[in-house]
């Protein structure tokens, strides 16, 4: 199935929100919850699965239902189409946390990537997104993010969601070690695995994880410079009891202590 033609516009900057324009009958397929606003004729359906194949069996959607809620993503994906009997309507997909929107030209790019599990944001019908697991099971067990991912495969647009400020890399046979939560998207044909982060000390104390993304060979890489985890992880520690408060936690508590 060839994916529909659609246009669109990225708004913003740090927080940033995508508006599609739909043709009538042409339809955008997005992760439950993304939808910032949509204009009137435009219909949204949740449904079981990208529907890049209309004759895909019942036992194949739930195969890929099955595969994406052990993957922690929705099991359910919403797709909005454009239901005037003619001219342009727009629907928009917001960010769910501040980052970058980042479009691919799926054609361009080969017809497939493969993205970090959290990152896929929304795309043209007949793109088919499909989940990747890593082949090593211990990978599995301790690796983290950079286990799972999602496997972005068509010749229409998609659209990623990374965090912080986004760069992208061309590799020319070269090896790059990536933090396993930077890691947003990367073309097939480079070689990717986790591996450990150094000896057992670096590991346990360096604080840069257990287990580190490694890509070799030639195409292009895309990384994030704040992934969500750390932020939920920040957040977490603040929030904890005894957990620290940031600057001006001290005399912050001090004057917690006068309140009283």
């Amino acid at each position: 199935m060839n994916s529909h033609e659609i246009d669109y516009q990225i708004y913003g900057d740090d927080m940033q929100f995508v508006e599609i324009e739909l043709d009538p009958g042409e339809v955008v397929v997005a992760e439950a919850g993304a939808m910032m606003y949509m204009e009137h004729d435009i219909t949204f359906e949740a449904k079981m699965g990208d529907g890049s194949d209309p004759d895909e069996s019942g036992w194949k959607k739930l195969k890929g239902a099955a595969k994406r809620a052990l993957a922690q993503e929705s099991v359910f994906m919403t797709h909005f189409m454009n239901a005037a009997p003619s001219g342009k309507r727009r629907v928009a997909m917001a960010a769910p946390y501040p980052g970058k929107i980042v479009p691919f030209d799926l054609a361009a790019a080969g017809g497939q990537i493969l993205a970090q599990k959290d990152a896929f944001l929304c795309a043209a019908a007949g793109t088919r997104i499909d989940i990747a697991f890593n082949r090593k099971l211990g990978t599995g067990l301790f690796g983290g993010e950079g286990f799972i991912l999602q496997n972005i495969t068509g010749d229409g647009k998609a659209f990623l969601h990374a965090g912080g400020t986004i760069i992208e890399k061309e590799l020319q046979g070269e090896t790059l070690r990536v933090d396993t939560g930077c890691l947003v998207a990367f073309q097939p044909q480079i070689a990717y695995s986790i591996e450990r982060a150094g000896n057992l000390k670096s590991m346990v104390l360096g604080g840069e994880g257990l287990f580190l993304a490694t890509l070799t060979g030639h195409g292009r890489v895309w990384l994030q410079s704040l992934p969500f985890n750390r932020i939920a992880d920040r957040v977490a520690a603040n929030l904890a009891p005894g957990g620290s408060q940031g600057e001006g936690s001290v005399i912050g508590g001090i004057s917690n202590l006068f309140e009283r």
